[in-house]
């Protein structure tokens, strides 16, 4: 499911939708930070082609002088140094009052949502194989995929409800990854009315390695076959908790910065939306779910700008709750019809438990030994009632390894070790 959209190269400034004055002051804010800098460096800072670009914005700069240049390392114009000069120092306090943002050149706006709108969520449907694989690495049973499948296909909504630590937000991630897996490409930044929208995030977009071409160019731009100012990632995935606020879900304005950071859900457009531990927010989940409503339905989203203006933006993404609190504790029947797709997701029997513990075993090189489950078992869960959970296996043989390496044994599952972890482990309510 690989995006077929590949932004196209800028050749000219109209090319890139900003405006000359625009793309001035961002030049002129680089060369004020660095100092001296090539006219290639430059292009590959403010990702732009020097060749009809750049060079015309260093023209320009010149010719106002604000810029001048101070030496050559080659013939090319792109091998000249540029140094800013005393009329640009001022010139670029003055932009940076308005903006402090100096990284690579945004696209405007309209060009994001075109942008968008042609990397659809799903470009094919979700088969019954797809789902198994994603789910390979996780002990999960046939009804549970059966139910996992159409939810994704719909492309909409999901609510993921059942008891803590059975693996709601392992599952939704690793269907996220796989399943919704391929590439796209997202713009650094976006421009609306001369203000800048910061979208690529380092922390929740992994970039793909891009396949280098030779125009006789050494820079990275030159190796590029597409508009440098969008980046190509895997497809996010982008999971969020209780530090959710309404106020996250929409532009955030950087007071002293001057710009504004994407939220959530549209660093996540093309990709899946996950809200874990849904409920335990500060704001009602009431509020929250009104917050997807019309995005839900309409497929665009409206973002508000400190000015008070709004532009609307697409809502290309798959939005997953994760909930460990009853769905009629959260909220009413009529705000839970609005999400597609209600699966509960419930403890793991007892084949699927040993399944589990095999598996974490075999991941840290203790011996399995199942008459040593079938004890387990039979003394800490069975005799006392307590519940099977999916992670405890993993929980309870960290425990494990715990103590046996303050003793310095070998972890093993014997009932010694095994009473002692659930002893640590296991708290009496």
């Amino acid at each position: 499911m690989t995006t077929h959209f590949t932004p196209r190269w800028p050749e000219t400034i109209e090319d890139t939708g900003l405006s000359l004055g625009f793309l001035a002051d961002l030049a002129i804010k680089h060369l004020y930070f660095r100092g001296y800098v090539t006219g290639a460096k430059l292009a590959e800072q403010m990702h732009l082609p020097f060749t009809g670009v750049v060079e015309r914005v260093l023209e320009f700069l010149k010719r106002e002088m604000l810029c001048e240049v101070k030496g050559a390392g080659g013939v090319r114009q792109s091998s000249y140094e540029y140094s800013i000069t005393a009329k640009g120092i001022v010139r670029a306090q003055e932009a940076l009052e308005r903006s402090q943002y100096a990284g690579p050149a945004p696209v405007p706006l309209e060009e994001y949502n075109e942008g968008i709108r042609r990397q659809p969520l799903l470009t094919s449907s979700v088969h019954e194989k797809v789902v198994r694989q994603a789910l390979d690495h996780l002990v999960v049973d046939a009804e549970m995929i059966e139910s996992l499948g159409p939810a994704i296909n719909s492309g909409r909504s999901i609510f993921l409800y059942g008891e803590p630590g059975n693996g709601k937000t392992a599952m939704a991630e690793s269907l996220g990854q796989v399943v919704l897996g391929g590439a796209m490409y997202v713009p650094y930044a976006v421009e609306v009315g001369g203000m800048v929208i910061k979208v690529f995030d380092e922390v929740n977009h992994i970039p793909v390695r891009q396949p280098e071409g030779n125009d006789g160019s050494n820079s990275t731009i030159g190796r590029l076959r597409h508009d440098p100012r969008w980046i190509q990632i895997q497809r996010p995935v982008i999971t969020v908790g209780g530090e959710l606020t309404l106020e996250t879900l929409d532009l955030v304005w950087d007071e002293t910065a001057k710009y504004y950071e994407a939220p959530f859900q549209m660093k996540a457009n093309g990709g899946m939306f996950l809200i874990d531990d849904f409920g335990r927010q500060l704001v009602q989940p009431r509020d929250l779910l009104n917050r997807w409503v019309v995005p839900l339905e309409k497929r665009y989203d409206f973002l508000t700008l400190h000015t008070g203006q709004k532009i609307e933006v697409p809502f290309e993404v798959l939005i997953v709750f994760c909930t460990n609190l009853a769905p009629r504790d959260l909220v009413d029947e009529a705000f839970l019809r609005r999400i597609r797709h209600k699966i509960y997701v419930g403890d793991p029997s007892v084949e699927n438990f040993v399944e589990i513990f095999r598996r974490e075993c075999a991941l840290r090189r203790i011996p399995f030994d199942e008459k040593a489950v079938d004890y387990l078992l039979r003394e800490h869960y069975f005799k006392t009632g307590r519940p099977l959970r999916a992670c405890h296996p993993r929980d309870l043989l960290d425990e494990i390894v715990d103590i046996a390496r303050y003793r310095n044994i070998p972890p093993t599952l014997s009932p010694e070790l095994i009473d002692r972890a659930c002893r640590a482990y296991f708290v009496e309510l």
